[in-house]
């Protein structure tokens, strides 16, 4: 094996979105006046994640613009028949809140400072460029990446193989020589394994707290297909020898 590039997802693998969300959401429902309703604080942000997984589906479906599953998750969180100005103003308030509690992984720099020298890097995310740019940037990380290609730009969303394939052609190089690291069973960690990346599932909650076994232990069987807990992990899966050389906790 010979990786010479890792292309990375960005919400919940670099940066640290369910908790930004979460706690985004909570000042945003807060300063709205939306807590002390028919929701707890705890059930409000759980419907709110259910509505933005729907949404995000639309999306990837391509079912719906970027700008138009915004929208839609607002419209079915309140329950309202907004205005596309409306929903936007909503919108842009929650992302206030939320960008606020923007955070990095903590060991997302430490591996990028030990790969800087070995591999080239990349992002391929299934959001927009101009969000993606903007955040990486916010959190002073742009620079360690080549390119950044999203769904919106490209047409095209993960685990479809032609996203993963988009980003290998942009580096230049073949799947084979290729990783790919993301948080999402199937949809990272499936979808880069079928289109010939070396796929590596960053899963930091564990498999014992996972709610949706059969999807996580299906995509742990996907032919080249790495699980690991920590980023530190991530150069011994390559074969780099740096400090973080240590083998996987889940073999």
């Amino acid at each position: 094996m010979s990786i010479s590039a890792v292309v990375w997802d960005v919400d919940d693998t670099l940066f640290d979105y369910t908790t930004a969300d979460r706690a985004g959401m909570r000042g945003h429902l807060a300063a709205e006046g939306l807590l002390g309703g028919r929701d707890t604080v705890e059930q409000a942000l759980l419907r709110w994640r259910a509505v933005t997984d729907a949404q995000w589906a639309r999306f990837s479906a391509g079912e719906t613009s970027f700008e138009g599953q915004r929208r839609d998750r607002v419209r079915v969180f309140l329950g309202e028949e907004l205005t596309d100005q409306a929903a936007d103003a909503w919108f842009r308030r929650y992302l206030d809140h939320y960008e606020a509690a923007w955070a990095l992984f903590p060991d997302v720099l430490p591996v990028l400072d030990a790969l800087a020298a070995s591999h080239r890097h990349a992002v391929l995310s299934n959001s927009s460029a101009h969000v993606q740019e903007y955040k990486l940037r916010t959190l002073g990380v742009r620079d360690r990446f080549e390119t950044v290609l999203c769904a919106a730009e490209l047409g095209v969303s993960k685990p479809d193989a032609r996203a993963f394939r988009a980003a290998c052609d942009a580096l230049g190089l073949a799947p084979h020589d290729v990783a790919y690291v993301g948080d999402h069973p199937e949809i990272d960690g499936r979808g880069a394994a079928e289109a010939g990346l070396l796929s590596v599932w960053i899963d930091r909650a564990g498999v014992s707290t996972v709610t949706d076994g059969r999807a996580r232990s299906g995509a742990e069987g996907s032919a080249g297909l790495h699980r690991i807990a920590s980023l530190a992990e991530l150069p011994s899966v390559l074969g780099t020898d740096t400090r973080f050389g240590a083998p996987s906790t889940f073999g």
